[in-house]
């Protein structure tokens, strides 16, 4: 009896093949091999000219980074695209002279995302990510640093939406 259940209990021990590593992600690489990211084109009124490839570098990098899985740009078990909605300046903390003290800077993303090995975990969903800087500050001065911490939030996001789940 002890031998059968030892067999039994090594071939569904053996069988699972569910990867779990300390990034988070939970895929499971017999299914899925590859993951497909779009450019993601910047649709929004103000244009920064690099935060459309910025922005789909960054999320391409995080999956790169953190997943065993091949990273196109068509064609995947998993597929990412979607577009920059909006991206805009807005005043705040009004100080006593009438002058904004502090602006914010607001990145806002439309995602699409399909599972073509298990459809009912596609969706699509809007990401939304802020940075505040002292007004007297030119955007195109601190543009590139709070874009970067916008692009990784946003890619932190939609990878915890996607592979890990959380």
């Amino acid at each position: 009896m002890k031998p059968f259940l030892l067999a039994i209990s090594v071939f569904v021990l053996s069988s699972c093949a569910i990867s779990m590593s300390f990034n988070g992600a939970s895929i499971d690489y017999s299914k899925i091999k590859s993951v497909a990211i779009a450019d993601f084109p910047n649709n929004a009124a103000l244009v920064n000219p690099t935060l459309a490839t910025d922005f789909s570098e960054g999320v391409r990098d995080i999956f790169q980074r953190q997943t065993s899985l091949t990273v196109n740009r068509k064609d995947g078990d998993l597929e990412l695209e979607g577009e920059i909605t909006d991206y805009n300046l807005t005043p705040m903390a009004i100080s006593a002279d009438s002058y904004s003290a502090e602006t914010k800077l607001t990145m806002v993303v439309r995602v699409r995302f399909t599972n073509n090995v298990e459809p009912d975990e596609s969706f699509e969903r809007t990401y939304t990510a802020f940075q505040l800087f002292d007004s007297s500050a030119l955007l195109t001065d601190v543009q590139d640093e709070l874009c970067a911490t916008m692009i990784k939030e946003i890619a932190e996001n939609i990878y915890n939406d996607t592979v890990a789940r959380w």
